[in-house]
């Protein structure tokens, strides 16, 4: 999106007061920008205008080439030299004066951003707001449990020792290793030095000796004993100091051993499973977010997919042997160290070269395939000898080659791989820290697969769902969420979900979501300038983005509409169309005023609306060559279970409603098959 504040321009603007009328509208003298063949134009300001004719005859120059054009570059002579220098002076689009131009925003038809990182949520800034909520008004769960967890004060940590455990032993514990390997004897020599007597190790309370260790290649547990003592009135304040120390050994947890009956319970003033005393740090946005080191899962780093080999393409035909060039990557069998070593090989899991491949048995497949760490005996030549050799793998090998020229060896290796989603996330591209957090019940990866008309029912009921506290601070947040999904589902893109990949959206379904964001900006005296915004929409959906251009209008704004459609036409205030033909034979302004009045010209377009011309149904279709390509079972995206069958010979049309599912049959289905075959 392209956006141009515009002052008056010296060299354009008369150097007495304009009239009401003039100011009234955008007048365009002397255009002739490509084919524009000296166009004169009048549009009115504050209305909705859509600029018509045929592909090719103008429209576009006139629009976006010539009037956003030359209100770019007058805002880019407002900015000082220094900034100019930056961006480079700007060319004069070729006609004669513009006046009456406002500050300009261009919403063109292209894809938003090619960038994986890129999501439907993130584009729209939905996402900013649902990781604010998330780090402020979540409940976090404990991965092993399925308890809320919980986190504490040090007054209320003590207050609950003193009515949990009163008359009683208790121990308090500060956990200093979790999980790890290792001798410690440094440890607890320290432990020594600072006066500490006993430690708990792997759930028994002994005596700190000098010289101590463990086995160092066993997992270990261990808690420090700060202190022992009978909870009671007396004994209040020493339990405070001990705490605090507790707290500083365990790094802000501590465990509560109580010797009667040999139960332990954790506080911790971090978010903390009160049953295993498994913590998690409090939450920040970063935490939800899968562009923030902290918040992206570390496997596929906050891509959501990964890149694992294809077993069908590293071989293609299981029937062939390996000497016969079964494994692609490898070729034809030579006489050089590779095939040697998998002659080895063979000899080890008990296959020959000649086998075919489909003989192999699992574990010969997988060693081929993935390497076998184990030297073996490999005659390599009478120069060289006999040398112990591991065999790397099929895996590694491609690998390896790719290393050796980046780019070319990318471009060779990507032949063999498939991406499919991630195998730790799941395709939610955060860590799984992340998804124990919930609002109203879901993870944020949850919510953001909702298509958006569901998340806006979501966010308009989960307020139901939650304390006073947390109402107080959602409230503002989800209002700006509930706001902004309007809009999107205003411009007919209720279907898409805010984890939806940018890259894979169509260039119409970028510029709605673009106008959706114009829309909410709430921007008044703004000339919006947008490149055919109905393309791929449904006649339901049309009349929704129609009205969304309305309320930029009935704002205070000038709408600017480059645009085919009959209903986006006949709904305008003012029609500017474009012609009389293509290329050469257009650039004129062959009609200009109300549709109706529109209707009254002798023009191209007015014959369509009047009926006076139309496109005829043929009177005989094509039979067809009697062959049909079937799909069975296809469950892409929001497909359920379809089977379809097109029949060839013939020209198809796969429509419905946006987002019901066309380009996941037809492009994400039917077209990835057609192309492996």
């Amino acid at each position: 999106m392209a956006i141009a504040h515009l002052d008056a321009c010296p060299t354009c603007v008369p150097s007495k007061k304009r009239t009401k009328m003039e100011d009234d509208k955008i007048r365009v003298l002397g255009a002739r920008v490509h084919n524009l063949k000296n166009v004169d134009v009048e549009i009115p300001r504050n209305q909705l205008v859509v600029v018509t004719g045929l592909s090719g005859s103008g429209k576009s120059s006139l629009a976006f080439d010539t009037i956003y054009a030359e209100g770019r570059r007058r805002y880019m002579e407002t900015l000082s030299t220094y900034a100019r220098q930056f961006i480079g002076n700007m060319e004069r689009p070729d006609v004669d004066k513009i006046t009456g131009l406002s500050p300009v925003v261009a919403i063109e038809q292209k894809t938003t951003n090619k960038n994986p990182r890129s999501t439907v949520g993130t584009v729209t800034e939905i996402n900013d707001f649902l990781r604010l909520l998330y780090a402020r008004a979540s409940r976090a769960y404990s991965p092993v449990t399925g308890e809320q967890m919980v986190h504490y004060t040090d007054e209320r940590i003590v207050e609950l020792i003193e009515e949990g455990f009163a008359g009683r032993k208790i121990a308090l514990l500060a956990p200093v290793v979790r999980g790890r390997k290792g001798h410690y004897r440094e440890l607890f020599e320290q432990f020594q030095k600072k006066g500490y007597l006993y430690a708990r190790i792997d759930g028994e309370i002994t005596d700190i000796s000098a010289g101590m260790k463990l086995d160092r290649y066993k997992i270990h547990h261990i808690d420090l004993v700060v202190d022992r003592l009978i909870v009671g009135e007396s004994s209040h304040d020493r339990l405070v100091t001990s705490l605090k120390e507790t707290m500083r050994q365990g790094k802000g947890t501590m465990a509560v051993y109580d010797y009667d009956t040999d139960a332990s319970r954790f506080y911790s003033r971090h978010l903390m499973c009160p049953s295993t005393g498994l913590a998690f740090n409090d939450p920040a946005p970063h935490t939800f977010s899968f562009n923030s080191p902290q918040g992206a899962c570390p496997h596929c780093n906050g891509l959501g997919d990964e890149a694992v080999f294809d077993l069908e393409r590293i071989v293609p035909n299981p029937n062939r042997s390996i000497r016969e060039g079964g494994i692609e990557p490898l070729g034809k069998a030579r006489a050089n160290t590779l095939f040697a070593t998998l002659e080895a090989l063979g000899r080890r899991y008990d296959f020959t070269l000649d086998d075919p491949i489909a003989t192999l048995s699992e574990e010969a497949m997988n060693v081929v395939l993935y390497g076998d760490p184990q030297p073996m005996a490999v005659d390599c030549g009478a120069s060289i000898g006999r040398q112990m050799i591991a065999w790397e793998g099929v895996a590694e090998y491609i690998n390896r080659l790719d290393d050796d020229d980046s780019r070319r060896g990318n471009k060779w290796r990507e032949q063999f791989l498939v991406r499919q989603k991630c195998s730790v996330c799941g395709g939610s591209r955060l860590r799984s820290e992340s998804l124990h957090f919930r609002v109203g019940g879901k993870n944020i990866a949850e919510v953001s697969d909702l298509s958006i008309a569901e998340f806006a029912v979501w966010a308009e009921q989960v307020e139901n769902e939650l304390t006073d506290k947390e109402r107080a601070i959602a409230h503002e947040i989800l209002k700006e969420m509930r706001s902004r999904a309007g809009f999107l589902v205003d411009v007919g893109l209720g279907y898409l979900s805010l984890s939806r990949a940018s890259r894979s959206l169509s260039g119409g379904e970028s510029q709605r979501i673009r106008l959706a964001t114009q829309v909410g900006s709430q921007l008044v005296n703004v000339l919006y300038i947008l490149d055919e915004p109905s393309i791929g929409l449904h006649q339901r959906d049309n009349r929704r983005l129609i009205r969304s251009l309305k309320e930029l209008r009935d704002a205070g704004n000038s709408v600017i509409v480059v645009e085919h459609d009959e209903e986006m036409i006949r709904s305008a205030d003012y029609v500017v169309d474009v012609g009389p033909r293509a290329g050469m034979k257009g650039g004129h302004i062959v009609a200009a005023g109300t549709p109706a009045e529109v209707e009254q010209s002798d023009s191209l377009t007015a014959d369509y609306l009047t009926g006076r011309r139309s496109i005829p149904m043929p009177e005989r279709l094509r039979e067809g060559n009697g062959e049909v390509i079937t799909l069975r079972g296809a469950t892409g995206n929001n497909l359920k279970n379809v089977t379809v069958s097109f029949p060839l010979g013939k020209f198809i049309c796969v429509t419905g409603v946006s987002g019901s599912g066309k380009s996941s049959i037809v492009n994400e289905t039917l077209r990835p098959i057609l192309s492996r075959e």
